[in-house]
């Protein structure tokens, strides 16, 4: 092993990090300027609170974790950690941000277990260097083989994941052509986004090896379906007994989640759908979650339930998508869970129409992101929830990401967003 790769994940839920000789890993602090969680997408240094800009830049440190991973490239190592800022807990780290909800439910005795599942698109240069949909003529729905992958990708992308330990559960052509959805098995839930996000950072690295894109943007081709980030988690007790299900039916604990998710709905979705592209996804009959809304086995809602058995039943949320941070999306789904458990609020009934041509719900997701922004600010509970110094950080990068935007066509979003999301 000649060199430690450290990496965090930044608001923009890309894998900011250095290449460092394995000793000074093994010390445990790497120094990084604090306003490395200030920078756009196209390199703007912005004005992000509590990141030092007009304080001389100071330094943030990654506390690292003693375990490392397995890399996908050559005599490395991975050392993930935490941020922190003057020696104590960074409030814009949203690996920390994760840990604290964690803590919150192990206070309860209870175990937050979480499986994440991706969809992405493919793309392909043409003739003259212009990023394309990948070519696959005869891609089908839960297809696999050459006919949806025709360079084998998921098959490379399958054989370093096993090589490094990350749990894939499936892997399969979705709806549309050159599309595919990648399952990531359950686990504790720090670990399980500590999983995907080296996942998601390793198969789009790989697919760059091999001269193609694997996008996880929301809505990348218009007249294509979009990708998501499904959220599926439940708890564990004392026992190793999963609460979610109570008698073949959703218990109380299921419930109060739901409550909370449903409630804060229209706050939530700036912090899981986090990009202008996002809301092209999120639109009404769509497999999406766009309806504050729940049901059993019903993919039109945006909260599906299964309780068929004790060990797999779940709560599946499916607003968010694999352009934004793991961490981010998974601690915000657990805080607004949170806050239905404390605050016990009023659960509608589960949609019982077709989610298609008729819905009962009359609540949804922002039409834009800048939106959605507005709605996170105006929900006082999940913000304070959230953390109010982390949510005005976020807010911040984000409405100068909706600004740049706002006045672009869909092939000019799509070419700011495919290089990095």
């Amino acid at each position: 092993m000649t060199r430690t790769r450290v990496l965090f994940c930044d608001f923009l839920g890309l894998p900011k990090g250095k290449y460092v000789q394995p000793d000074l890993a093994k010390s445990g602090d790497i120094g990084f300027a604090a306003c490395a969680l200030s920078v756009s997408f196209d390199r703007d240094l912005l004005n992000i609170p509590g990141t030092g800009l007009f304080d001389g830049i100071p330094d943030m440190k990654l506390s690292l974790e003693k375990e490392t991973f397995k890399s996908w490239q050559e005599n490395t190592e991975i050392a993930l950690g935490d941020l922190k800022f003057e020696g104590k807990e960074y409030d814009l780290c949203p690996r920390t941000n994760l840990k604290k909800i964690i803590k919150e439910f192990n206070d309860l005795d209870l175990k937050p277990m979480v499986g994440l599942e991706f969809e992405a698109y493919v793309f392909e240069r043409d003739e003259d260097g212009v990023w394309i949909p990948y070519n696959t003529p005869g891609a089908f729905v839960y297809g696999t083989g050459p006919s949806n992958d025709p360079k084998n990708l998921m098959g490379k992308i399958w054989e370093r994941a096993t090589k490094m330990g990350l749990p894939v559960e499936s892997i399969n052509g979705e709806y549309d052509n050159g599309q595919f959805e990648l399952t990531l098995g359950f686990d504790e839930a720090l670990k399980a986004c500590d999983n995907a996000f080296l996942f998601k950072t390793m198969a789009k690295e790989i697919a760059f090896q091999e001269g193609l894109i694997l996008s996880f943007m929301p809505k990348p081709i218009p007249e294509r379906g979009g990708s998501g980030l499904h959220v599926n988690f439940s708890f564990v007790d004392k026992s190793k007994i999963n609460v979610i299900e109570k008698d073949g039916k959703l218990s109380e604990i299921a419930n109060d989640c739901i409550s909370g998710l449903i409630h804060h709905h229209e706050g939530l979705s700036a912090l899981l759908a986090s990009t202008v592209n996002s809301y092209d996804r999120l639109q009404p009959a769509s497999m999406a979650g766009y309806w504050a809304n729940w049901a059993g086995d019903h993919r039109m809602v945006t909260i599906r339930t299964s309780t068929s058995s004790s060990n797999s039943a779940r709560i599946e949320h499916r607003t968010a998508d694999g352009a934004g941070n793991p961490y981010i999306v998974t601690s915000s789904i657990l805080k607004a869970s949170m806050l239905g458990i404390k605050n016990k609020y009023k659960l509608l009934p589960a949609e019982d129409l077709d989610g298609m041509e008729n819905v009962r719900a009359t609540k949804h997701v922002p039409s834009s992101l800048s939106k959605a922004i507005s709605a996170l600010e105006n929900d006082k509970v999940l913000k304070s929830k959230i953390g109010e110094n982390f949510c005005n950080a976020f807010v911040e990068i984000k409405r100068d990401e909706a600004v740049r935007l706002q006045d672009k066509n869909i092939d000019e979003i799509r070419e700011y967003y495919l290089p990095f999301v």
